[in-house]
């Protein structure tokens, strides 16, 4: 059975320079705002229902690629974060269930995917490393420009990373949610620890949340 699959050259290269560039300069990037799995990391989410597409492609347009081609016809509803680790960072062992502080009954989504933006040419670990329940079915080197798809139940984590540069990935939950569960959902909102996130333009049915 295969737990996950990976497309090499999944992007022109032009289109990694521009997004690493508009992801680092954003004002929501900052600190992350995920839990406390993820050491020493930084970053901003965006969640959105399948119906908030054209909302996150207004706001983020350099992310819109990436969406065209990452995004699971099945599923509905989004968990979206650029994700940068650099030396000492890592991200402990879990289960991706980010939506559930919205809707408790959220099960873990039906895929992740993930597209490695930059990679430091002298990394060492940085790996993503896939098990279920206690058997590794993956250990994941990240490429530049590999998109990554592995099934949303997985325990994963990534490897404490040594390097001089930053690794950088931007990574989807995507979940196929039942109509009650998608209710719970905002159409479209930014999570952000980010001060500027505050003053940010509103989407007419989303929100700016500011994580503390």
């Amino acid at each position: 059975m295969s737990y996950y699959h990976q497309q090499s050259n999944a992007f022109p290269a032009a289109y990694l320079t521009d997004l690493r560039g508009e992801v680092l300069a954003c004002p929501y990037f900052s600190v992350n705002n995920l839990n406390r799995d993820f050491v020493g990391t930084k970053g901003f989410s965006v969640v959105f229902r399948r119906s908030g597409v054209s909302e996150v492609e207004r706001q983020f347009p350099f992310f819109k690629p990436y969406l065209d081609r990452a995004l699971h016809a099945s599923c509905n509803a989004f968990y979206l974060n650029p994700l940068l680790l650099q030396a000492g960072s890592r991200v402990d062992p879990h289960i991706d269930r980010s939506l559930r502080s919205y809707c408790k009954t959220v099960e873990p989504p039906a895929w992740v995917s993930v597209l490695y933006v930059q990679v430091p040419s002298d990394l060492r670990g940085g790996e993503l490393v896939l098990r279920r329940h206690k058997q590794q079915v993956g250990q994941i080197k990240p490429t530049v420009n590999t998109l990554v798809y592995f099934q949303g139940d997985l325990t994963h984590a990534v490897n404490a990373v040594q390097a001089t540069g930053t690794r950088l990935s931007l990574v989807c939950e995507q979940y196929s949610l039942s109509d009650a569960e998608l209710d719970d959902i905002p159409e479209f909102t930014v999570e952000s620890r980010a001060v500027k996130a505050k003053v940010s333009a509103k989407a007419k049915s989303g929100r700016v949340a500011q994580k503390n």
